[in-house]
């Protein structure tokens, strides 16, 4: 009888390199400890060992701290913030519609710690991530004049939706870094109706000058 047909050699486990898993543990844990600690604070020994697996595996996938955290920013973002504007209008309604906006971004309490965390944190020493944040306010502006647009029940001049749009990006960055600060002292969030009274007043404006 052969040793393969006794069983007297038990299979070996496969490892992650094997399997093609290693890089996104890596990420996980990448995310989980940098989302926790923070870039600078976390080694890449400590991403190693969150991840299980070899100090080694870490530099093969990513050759620096940097470029794992260069991959988290660049492929854990969706490319597109919001699929579908449409189900976000409110005909008529512009300050209901920016609500909506808020609350289908969740940028305050967003699942995903890149989203909800490292982006902010990081954006002042890393250019990657000032680049990524950069990119996502455009997106968010281009998404919020399309959304006043459709739901002002009347023309409105170019200049002045893209103001109203830069407010209301502003308005709620502002609110997701101001929540952030407010989570690290242990305070509560922010309330919804903080940001829907500044929807409030920029519809009220878009009225009156259009």
């Amino acid at each position: 009888m052969s040793i393969r047909d006794s069983g007297a050699r038990p299979r070996r486990r496969r490892s992650a390199k094997v399997d093609g898993d290693a890089r996104q543990l890596i990420l996980d844990a990448a995310e989980k400890l940098f989302a926790t600690g923070g870039f600078d604070a976390t080694s890449t020994g400590a991403v190693a060992s969150e991840a299980r697996v070899p100090k080694g595996l870490v530099f093969y996938y990513f050759p620096t701290k940097e470029a794992i955290l260069t991959a988290l920013i660049g492929e854990r973002l969706p490319d597109e913030p919001i699929a579908d504007l449409g189900s976000l209008v409110a005909p008529g309604d512009p300050a209901k519609s920016l609500v909506n906006l808020d609350t289908a971004l969740n940028l305050r309490g967003h699942t995903s710690p890149v989203l909800r965390v490292i982006l902010w944190r990081e954006a002042e020493t890393h250019p990657d991530v000032r680049a990524q944040m950069r990119r996502l306010r455009r997106q968010l502006h281009e998404l919020t004049v399309r959304l006043l647009t459709s739901s002002t029940p009347h023309p409105v001049e170019a200049r002045t939706l893209h103001a109203c749009a830069t407010a209301w990006v502003s308005a709620m960055f502002a609110a997701a870094s101001g929540d952030r600060l407010r989570a690290m002292d242990g305070m509560a969030r922010l309330h919804n109706d903080d940001l829907g009274g500044v929807a409030q007043l920029l519809a009220a404006g878009l009225t009156q000058l259009g």
